[in-house]
């Protein structure tokens, strides 16, 4: 999008947000207005809620691609039966996990038609993932060379290590997984003080005092009344969620929602609707329907409705429309569930994730989730809130009553990485870093936009989605990118839309200016070598809807 402010229909603008007299922002788009160089710019007027500007790119797929990465996929296919055939009738040596002789009258133990895509597709490309390393996952890391003689079926270890890898792929958004400083320094401490395990469950013998110092100092930091914490972050989203809604209530998700997000509304017994992608007029339909239809066959009114989004989505880097859906969470009476695993640290002036990003009251988001296994170099999870509903989960969660308690120096690394954003370290290192991953962010995606590559995602996500499409693309980029010494993820179907292939970048905190910029030098290498530099500028709105003024103004409670 056009980053310079312009006019548009006679009122000034600044990055595709319609400017107010008082200076707030009305975010949106109307279809048809584009600048000289054929790039839309998308207006519309849902009241002021955002105080800054919120831009969002997803260029449209070139026809000619979208086709060829199709026909990819269909070759792929055809050969892929082939080769079953072959494997059949014993000419081809078949590697892949089949059932005994002897039992084949039982159940199927493997699903042979959906191991296909694993057996045939997959396997061709498996060389770029699940690739060992054997240093900290900071700016650069050392990783263990390892060749494959059968066809990436197995690999064998070589004993060389390949050094210096600039790392593209961790979510070390602030750089603090390190392996020294005066956070390891005092992990290291508590180490020997505590051990490393806790051997039990919080509600038994393994609550901590560090624990509940830790769920004290999140509780500050999100501005809730109360925290609690959890040694693992899949499960805080997954275990949690059935324990705040069940039969009788409806979870109205967003189609990107993490699998955790997914597996908890599943278990919960819920009613689940989809909505689009931070489609605000697709959420409000829901809305409008749970509330005027209510439970099918009875009618019954729903007992909870639930809105359960992203902040930052780990795929599509963008960021969830937040203000707009507070808004609508008010004026229909409903919960809002807000998973921060991927903004937590990352985005906002101070760190505080995406509620500290468009500055709202946390006190709108009902139930804030986020990881520590991102920003602060730890692990585990967290929920915030009201003090009620932490009470109501410390006792209901089986995240709470069955799992076993964090381990007492992960717990030191978050406390001293929280309180290091926060300034209470008595220095400034923490913001910092929150100011040059922010650098970083608008350096990198800048020079990729003008490199021709199509990025998805907001401007200011620290995930940037380089899109590669084709299938043959997604191995070769991989391989080319380690060959010049630079370690990144590669994502293809069934993780992504078929025609959606693409390469996922972390930005951190701990990449410099010269990482950044060898790295944006094998690009241009690479992107020229593989021609995925399918960019023609031509950019379309994430979302494909008229505009209603009124829709999302805000109602007294």
């Amino acid at each position: 999008m056009k980053q310079g402010p312009g006019k548009l229909g006679g009122q000034p603008r600044a990055n595709g947000c319609t400017l107010t007299k008082n200076g707030g922002l009305k975010n949106g788009y109307v279809r048809g207005a584009a600048d000289a160089h054929g790039q839309n710019h998308h207006i519309a007027h849902n009241g002021i809620l955002y105080k800054r500007p919120f831009n969002e790119a997803f260029e449209e797929t070139p026809m000619l691609v979208a086709v060829l990465t199709y026909v990819g996929y269909g070759v792929l296919t055809l050969f892929g039966y082939l080769r079953d055939f072959l494997r059949y009738w014993k000419i081809e040596k078949c590697h892949h996990a089949t059932d005994r002789e002897e039992q084949l009258d039982f159940v199927p133990l493997y699903q042979d038609f959906e191991n296909f895509y694993t057996r045939n597709l997959y396997m061709r490309v498996r060389d770029s993932w699940n690739r060992p390393i054997c240093s900290v996952p900071g700016g650069m890391v050392d990783m263990m060379e390892r060749v494959s003689h059968d066809y990436n079926w197995t690999f064998k270890y070589t004993g060389k290590v390949i050094k210096d890898v600039i790392n593209m792929g961790s979510y070390n958004y602030l750089g603090y997984a390190q392996n020294n400083g005066s956070l390891t320094e005092s992990a290291a401490k508590v180490l020997s003080q505590y051990g490393a395990g806790v051997c039990s469950t919080r509600q038994e013998m393994g609550n901590l005092d560090k624990h509940e110092e830790l769920e004290r100092l999140v509780a500050r930091f999100l501005g809730v009344e109360s925290a609690m914490v959890y040694g693992m972050g899949f499960a805080t989203n997954s275990m949690n969620i059935p324990a705040l809604v069940g039969k009788g209530c409806l979870i109205l998700s967003d189609e990107l929602n993490h699998a955790s997000l997914v597996l908890g509304a599943r278990l919960s017994g819920a009613t689940i609707r989809i909505f689009k992608h931070n489609n605000m007029q697709s959420l409000e339909k829901l809305l409008k329907d749970a509330i005027v239809y209510g439970q099918p066959r009875t009618h019954r009114p729903w007992k909870k409705i639930l809105i359960v989004v992203e902040a930052i989505y780990s795929m599509e880097g963008s960021i969830v429309r937040l203000p707009e859906v507070i808004a609508l969470k008010k004026k229909y009476k409903s919960y809002l569930y807000v998973d921060e695993a991927h903004s937590i640290g990352a985005v906002g002036p101070s760190g505080r994730g995406v509620v500290d990003y468009f500055g709202l009251n946390p006190k709108d988001v009902d139930i804030m989730m986020g990881t520590f296994t991102k920003s602060f170099g730890g692990a585990g999870g967290y929920i915030g809130g009201k003090k009620e509903l932490i009470d109501y989960l410390r006792a209901h969660s089986h995240s709470a009553v069955y799992a076993t308690s964090p381990s007492p120096p992960v717990v030191e690394q978050i406390i001293k990485a929280i309180k290091s954003v926060m300034g209470e370290d008595g220095t400034t290192i923490g913001k910092q870093r929150i100011q040059h991953l922010s650098e970083n962010v608008r350096y990198f995606r800048r020079q990729l936009k003008e490199m021709g590559f199509i990025i998805y995602g907001n401007e200011d996500s620290p995930i940037v989605p380089v899109m590669l499409y084709m299938p043959a693309k997604i191995g070769a980029f991989g391989r080319e990118m380690l060959k010049r010494n630079i370690a990144v993820v590669v994502v293809g179907f069934p993780a992504t839309p078929i025609i959606e292939s693409r390469a996922r970048f972390c930005l951190s905190a701990s990449h410099t200016r010269e990482m950044l910029d060898i790295t944006l030098k094998a690009m241009d290498e690479v992107g020229d070598l593989l021609q995925i530099k399918y960019s023609r500028h031509r950019l379309v709105p994430l979302l494909d809807r008229p505009f209603d003024e009124t829709t999302y103004e805000e109602t007294e409670d």
